[in-house]
């Protein structure tokens, strides 16, 4: 399966000045593209083919006097950018249609220089490569220093460059994974035992087999920190440079937060999958639960991402991966007997089965 390895890069000043000027390259000509379409939409016309906006916005651009800087970076990625567009509206009718699976999705929207994520890719063609030293090699933009915390487990197929909103560089590697070595990696599942994970707010999650996971509540805890980093963003001038310090702060909190989660969920959905042959969890409606007075809390957990984690590595390493129907009545029926003891209250937190007398959390 594939898979991205993301390492965190440090660039230099001048690498920095080429990445900002390749992250609004490939901006511009996205939003050309969406402009192309968008007005063959309005005339009634035949939306331009791939290969016309390659030639128009790109080639023929690159000649022009008011984008001849598009020359000024790698090709590849300006071709990225319009296959990014093709995926979007591609996305988009699919969605309209009801073929696509998961959440409805908008038409493509234009891109902003002032939009949290920036990013650009770079394909096998681009002739971007690792050098001897640990460095990545990227075109028309130098070597950049890579941290690398783990050894890349094959030869790495593209490479996306990300700019987050605290400022920080990236590089994702997709990666082809090998069966033989994940399977290798994790012992045998014939004589592990199943369990049932109930997810919840006072404790993360509740396992089947009576062990409680307390919830981190990174957020909460970090509410005091992001209060006061917020409270000097609104008190600066806007357009300054003490306002774009203040609002990297803000966006640095808030990246330490979401860090904190997702490190958090890593190691205990690998600890599950490594302990279990199989696992089975409820099919949560967060979206509807965000919506509630809970919802802060909701989004603190994070149980999306948790599951999604659960399921990819359930799947690399061959393990099974349940989600149990929301309507399923899984509080009212005793796991001993069988027994259904009928619906119960949120504030009843634990119950006795009438039958055989077993106690439930």
């Amino acid at each position: 399966m594939q898979l991205r390895y993301a390492f965190r890069l440090d660039p230099g000043p001048g690498q920095r000045v080429a990445l900002a000027r390749a992250f609004g390259c490939a901006r511009v000509v996205y939003n050309d593209a969406v402009a192309a379409r968008e007005r063959a939409r309005r005339e009634g016309a035949a939306f331009p083919s791939a290969g016309a906006l390659s030639r128009t916005l790109i080639t023929e651009a690159k000649r022009s006097p008011g984008r001849q800087w598009l020359s000024e970076v790698s090709a590849v990625i300006l071709q990225q950018a319009l296959r990014d567009v093709e995926r979007a509206y591609t996305n988009y009718f699919s969605s309209l249609k009801g073929s696509r699976q998961g959440a409805r999705v908008g038409a493509p929207r234009f891109k902003s220089k002032r939009d949290a994520r920036q990013a650009i890719r770079f394909t096998a063609n681009a002739r971007w490569k690792i050098n001897e030293a640990g460095r990545l090699l990227l075109p028309k933009i130098g070597e950049v220093k890579v941290r690398w915390s783990r050894t890349l487990p094959s030869v790495p197929s593209s490479v996306t460059v990300i700019r987050d909103a605290a400022g920080r560089y990236f590089a994702s590697f997709v990666i082809e994974t090998d069966p033989d070595a994940d399977l290798a990696r994790m012992p045998e599942a014939d004589n592990l035992p199943s369990v049932g994970i109930d997810l919840g707010l006072t404790h993360f999650a509740v396992l089947s087999d009576g062990r409680v996971i307390d919830s981190p509540r990174f957020l909460r805890r970090a509410e005091k920190k992001l209060k006061k980093a917020q409270r000097e963003l609104s008190r600066k001038q806007k357009g300054s440079k003490n306002r774009e310090k203040a609002r990297l702060r803000v966006a640095r909190a808030h990246a330490q937060v979401a860090d904190a989660r997702r490190e958090f969920h890593h190691q205990l959905s690998t600890q599950l999958i490594r302990e279990s042959q199989a696992v089975a969890v409820e099919d949560l409606a967060v979206t509807a639960l965000a919506r509630t007075r809970l919802g802060k809390s909701v989004h603190d957990a994070g149980w999306a991402q948790f599951l999604a984690m659960l399921e990819y590595k359930a799947q690399r390493y061959a393990r099974v991966f349940v989600k149990v129907g929301r309507f399923e009545p899984t509080s009212q029926v005793c796991s001993v007997c069988g027994v259904k003891d009928g619906p119960k209250p949120l504030h009843v937190r634990t119950w006795t089965c009438t039958h055989c007398g077993t106690v439930h959390d």
